[in-house]
């Protein structure tokens, strides 16, 4: 296997502890439970009535913004990274143990680590009134369409369509709401 010459510095992210204060916007009525870990809370955004559950981790990046729209639910465990950026409309749920993800790694060669390689940044949207499962992924570039429904345990990689019910790994349409 071949590995750079340098091997990159690597650097710790901090440890998520975070004031109020340094949220760069924060609406009224916001719930957080214990053990919430929040990276760069300035590019962190949130409306009203909104509550987010023990050990949730909002992976913030210095650029690009996680906004969370007013009358959200989002349970325990979840692990938002916002490096492509992430938008979640109004009245979302968000089932516990979610991960939303909006990176990754793309290989140029065939050699070599693919920790070494460049990275792609995707953003996800998560539109109003939609509701994703416990246990769900959601990959970069996303986009999960008005009142749609994410079975739990899926594996999201490509648009859903407003109204609709996605499930299984990769996800794919199940149903439609009525």
């Amino acid at each position: 296997m071949n590995f750079p010459d340098e091997i990159k510095n690597f650097a710790s992210h901090g440890d998520g502890r975070f004031e109020i204060a340094d949220i760069s916007r924060l609406g009224e009525n916001v719930v957080f439970e214990r053990g919430i870990l929040v990276f760069h809370p300035e590019n962190l955004e949130i409306g009203n009535n909104v509550y987010i559950g023990h050990n949730t981790i909002l992976k913030g990046y210095y650029k690009n913004k996680m906004l969370i729209g007013s009358d959200c639910w989002i349970g325990q465990d979840c692990f938002f990274h916002s490096a492509g950026g992430i938008s979640i409309g109004r009245g979302v749920g968000i089932g516990p143990k979610v991960s939303i993800l909006t990176s990754q790694h793309r290989p140029e060669t065939k050699t070599g680590p693919v920790l070494f390689s460049g990275v792609e940044f995707q953003g996800v949207v998560l539109e109003d009134g939609c509701d994703i499962g416990v246990n769900s992924t959601i990959l970069p570039g996303v986009t999960i369409g008005e009142g749609a429904i994410i079975a739990a345990g899926a594996v999201v990689n490509k648009d859903v369509p407003a109204y609709e019910v996605w499930g299984g790994v990769p996800a794919k349409k199940i149903a439609e709401r009525k």
